[in-house]
């Protein structure tokens, strides 16, 4: 039975439970021996009256007390909250109290790191550090501090609260444009059926080895973790450091399958690859945005065996669509069709559906749509509401997520992304897509990464501006790269001016934070000066 999250590994602990399950550094992990580490985790949640559904936090880097807290908070019947690493105290906080987090499980410096911002928590009573001694125990306030060697000493308890596969799993908190993280309310079933489907269309087996590259508190990270149980396959936890680091982890753990977002690929792709990876790598996978075209073909062309699947997915329903490999010559910038278990529609703002090539908002139904956001009910009743052409009598009323995107679909049914509602710049009366202005920028090859938004502009309603990373400062020009993307876009998409910089800002999951990096250019067309092509 793999109806709930732990029941993955308790499965495959009876099934196979000498087969590898979790790899880090030196150690390895069968099925089985990690069931006992889960079901000692379990206990002691349990030990700390963990109430159903009560909400536990983890923030702690990959390592094997994540893996160990995941499963062990639901197995005990709680809630797992995934807090990204990178975080700073404040954050935490937010996220804490936002779901009344009663557990905390972390480590010394973490918590020595968040201590203060932690004491305005009111609904935590209990920290369980990971790699602290009995004998030298922290003392904060009001809260209880225990040890991991303590909090898992109680091997005897078999005790669990009782859940169905509708029952909340975790919540992940996700970084928006504007304002806090909000967290989406995943349930048992929702988190099964997503790995089950990825794990049919990646074609998993027991015999793959996947690479946790990404953070787990990222819904494409976790699903590393998922995918894998869901097949019986093992993974390898890593802490994302440098590019080469994700390439020599492939060759030492003979790494099958590797996930990674758009800023990881494009420095990935400018590297060599070791003839064992070349050999063992069976695929790779994209998402968190859009792959530029000229990445793809570096990847493809280093990597020649291994197939590559570019993916479309959001939190509130984790993966949408898919493109075959075998489509990727046919239509390059397709974001494919929607995965098993789940239907993707395109519709016009009255919920009608698009006629092909016609732009509209992607709405996801099936398994996978999430229940909503945590202590948010408007914003949960503007995403999520009933699927179009169901009626309100319609039987369990089902709900879809509206995603926000805008897409079109062809005449085979195949999805293209258009853009973000709220990120489509508009000027000189077109709609344009910062993604398609962005992947014109990296098939000059002149750019290491780039942002493009919209800037408000009192000729043209907004100016296109473009933010840019070279691969040669030395011999870039703004000018140069102007007269390269002229051959690529018609003149309205043309960024009116292009800001130069070292690098570009990430948000926590490690994907290019557009909101932070426009902030100081957002005014930068005042409303009293001229049109200007680029600035010197």
């Amino acid at each position: 039975m793999t109806d709930l999250l732990h029941q993955l590994i308790e499965t495959r602990a009876v099934i196979a439970p000498e087969a590898k399950a979790l790899l880090y550094k030196d150690h390895t992990l069968s099925y089985g021996t990690l069931a006992e580490q889960i079901a000692l985790t379990r206990s002691g949640l349990i030990k700390l009256s963990l109430g159903k559904q009560e909400r536990v936090g983890i923030y702690l880097e990959k390592r094997l007390e994540t893996v160990f807290s995941i499963f062990g908070v639901t197995q005990a019947g709680g809630v797992f909250v995934p807090v990204n690493p990178l975080l700073k105290g404040e954050q935490v906080q937010h996220i804490l109290n936002d779901c009344n987090v009663r557990i905390l499980i972390t480590s010394r410096n973490r918590l020595e790191m968040i201590a203060p911002d932690i004491l305005h928590c009111p609904d935590l009573h209990t920290v369980v550090i990971v790699d602290d001694k009995p004998d030298s125990p922290l003392s904060i306030a009001h809260l209880n501090v225990i040890s991991w060697i303590e909090f898992t000493s109680d091997s005897q308890n078999t005790l669990r609260h009782r859940v169905i596969d509708t029952d909340m799993a975790s919540i992940i908190y996700t970084s928006g444009s504007t304002g806090k993280p909000k967290g989406v309310v995943l349930s048992h079933r929702n988190i099964v059926a997503g790995a089950k489907s990825v794990a049919t269309y990646l074609n998993n087996t027991p015999e793959d080895r996947l690479l946790a590259a990404l953070p787990l508190s990222f819904d494409a990270g976790f699903s590393q973790l998922s995918t894998a149980f869901y097949a019986g396959a093992s993974v390898v936890l890593m802490n994302y450091l440098l590019p080469r680091d994700v390439i020599n982890n492939a060759s030492r753990y003979e790494i099958t399958g590797l996930g990674a977002v758009p800023p990881m690929w494009i420095p990935l792709s400018r590297l060599s690859w070791p003839d064992d990876v070349v050999e063992n790598l069976r695929y790779i996978t994209n998402t968190g945005g859009a792959m530029p075209r000229s990445i793809v073909d570096g990847l493809r062309a280093a990597l020649p065996r291994t197939q590559v699947f570019l993916m479309y997915g959001l939190t509130e329903a984790f993966r949408s669509t898919y493109l075959p490999p075998e489509e990727i010559d046919n239509r390059p910038d397709s974001i494919g069709k929607a995965i098993p278990n789940a239907e993707i529609l395109v519709v016009r703002e009255d919920g009608s559906p698009c006629a092909p090539n016609e732009p509209g908002e992607l709405v996801h139904r099936g398994a996978l749509v999430a229940q909503g956001y945590w202590n948010d009910p408007e914003r949960t009743t503007q995403r999520f509401r009933l699927t179009p052409g169901k009626e309100d009598g319609f039987p369990g009323k089902e709900l879809a997520v509206w995603s926000g995107d805008t897409v079109r679909v062809d005449e085979e049914g195949y999805l293209y992304f258009i853009g973000r509602r709220d990120e489509m710049i508009k000027t000189s009366g077109y709609r344009v897509s910062p993604t398609e202005v962005e992947e014109a920028i990296y098939r000059t090859g002149l750019v290491h990464e780039a942002i493009v938004f919209g800037a408000p502009h009192a000729e043209l309603g907004q100016g296109v501006v473009a933010i840019a990373v070279p691969i040669d400062k030395n011999t870039f020009s703004t000018q140069g790269l102007l007269k390269a993307l002229k051959s690529l876009l018609p003149n309205f998409m043309l960024p009116a001016h292009v800001d130069v910089r070292d690098n570009l800002p990430r948000n926590p999951n490690g994907k290019l934070d557009r909101a932070a990096a426009s902030e100081d250019l957002i005014d930068f067309f005042s409303t009293d000066k001229p049109f200007t092509t680029t600035k010197p």
